[in-house]
């Protein structure tokens, strides 16, 4: 099996992390990995995007033309990349931000309030942890546990903020389920 995966918003918004938190849970479980980060100049509120390809077997091209799943946290990026889902794969939207929809019924779109979702945690720093729980349950990319050992590493020196965000995964990959059934 091999997913390809763009995650793509504003700088700041945590979506690099979010493909290396992928990248690393997938290596745990002995899976090949390519991460591959894009931003603009500016640290926060420019563009930035990762694609991530994890694969059974050898990787032969870390390039990403038609995903198989995305996550988009703003509307520039639902614009540029929505489009280019395969047709049968996952697109994941940050409906707190996004107002409007791919419009497309050959993809599995998730419209998720990840923005607000973390707000009521009390985290709002969460949300990209809320699109990336959904993620993992809309694709099977990688174990939820997976991901759980990977932020317990990342935070282990912040108990708080590792609660949040296994909080906040957990939320996301919910809301997930209860929306595929």
């Amino acid at each position: 099996m091999q997913q390809e995966i763009i995650i793509a918003g504003f700088g700041g918004q945590g979506v690099l992390f979010v493909g290396q938190v992928i990248a690393y849970a997938a290596l745990a479980e002995g899976r090949h990995v390519t991460w591959i980060p894009s931003y603009g100049p500016e640290m926060r509120g420019g563009t930035a995007n990762c694609t991530v390809v994890v694969s059974d077997d050898e990787i032969g091209s870390p390039l990403v033309k038609r995903p198989s799943a995305a996550i988009v946290l703003n509307q520039p990026s639902m614009d540029r990349y929505a489009p280019l889902v395969a047709p049968g794969g996952v697109l994941v939207v940050d409906a707190s931000l996004i107002e409007t929809r791919s419009g497309r019924a050959d993809i599995h779109e998730f419209d998720v309030m990840a923005k607000d979702i973390a707000a009521e945690l009390g985290q709002p720093r969460t949300a990209n942890v809320v699109a990336l729980g959904a993620l993992v349950a809309a694709t099977g990319v990688v174990q939820l546990a997976s991901v759980e050992a990977v932020l317990a590493k990342k935070f282990a020196a912040n108990p708080e903020v590792l609660r949040a965000n296994r909080r906040a995964l957990h939320l996301g990959a919910e809301f997930t389920t209860k929306v595929a059934m």
